[in-house]
């Protein structure tokens, strides 16, 4: 599957229902382009816009301690927000404990307990600089696949996962999202199976 050509936010999340995260979202004043549920998450799209409430920061802080209230069990609430804009090329784009530009959030971030677990970028060894609580949640697969780590393929193919679609089937595959969302805004997913890669270093 191709680059989108329209770049869009996808925030899937688990612990509300569908009307309160559309609620929440609305509230900000970024109601959702389209919502629904699948797979036991429920689900919201918006247009890249950077004007207003940044939608990254609305999917970490849903599961914070502001919203407990709207939870709709005893369970936490998480959320898996994924971004088709461009990887930020601002001079402060490649450090990861900096705030990424309006219009290029980092592509990936896990949310629960009101913080990002683990963030990162797509493609292009961009995978090896991540942060966040659990920054190494999905360490193993990226190790697996050869997109981190001293074993991978980037020497000798340069242009191995360049776009990011193999890391975001590897997202999706770990956290069981409906594959179906993501196509629906044009997001590539890798039909390629995983490299078999070592596990020496990230």
């Amino acid at each position: 599957m191709s680059r989108p050509t329209q770049n869009a936010f996808v925030t899937f999340c688990k612990g509300m229902t569908l009307s309160t995260v559309s609620a929440v979202f609305a509230e900000a004043g970024r109601p959702a382009v389209a919502a629904g549920e699948s797979s036991g998450w429920v689900w919201v799209t918006h247009d890249a816009d950077p004007g207003g409430v940044s939608v990254l920061d609305l999917a970490r802080d849903i599961t914070g301690f502001r919203h407990a209230d709207r939870a709709s069990g005893p369970d936490r609430v998480e959320t898996v927000f994924l971004a088709s804009t461009p990887a930020c090329s601002c001079p402060h784009g490649q450090n990861y404990m900096v705030p990424h530009c309006p219009e290029h959030p980092f592509q990936f971030a896990y949310s629960h307990g009101g913080f990002e677990q683990t963030y990162f970028n797509f493609g292009a060894r961009r995978e090896s600089r991540r942060a966040g609580g659990t920054a190494d949640l999905l360490v193993r697969e990226l190790l697996d696949a050869g997109i981190v780590g001293r074993d991978t393929p980037y020497d000798t193919d340069p242009g191995f996962n360049a776009d990011g679609a193999l890391t975001v089937r590897i997202v999706t595959e770990h956290f069981r999202l409906p594959s179906a969302v993501l196509e629906r805004v044009r997001y590539p997913i890798s039909t390629t199976r995983a490299h078999a890669g070592g596990e020496s270093g990230t």
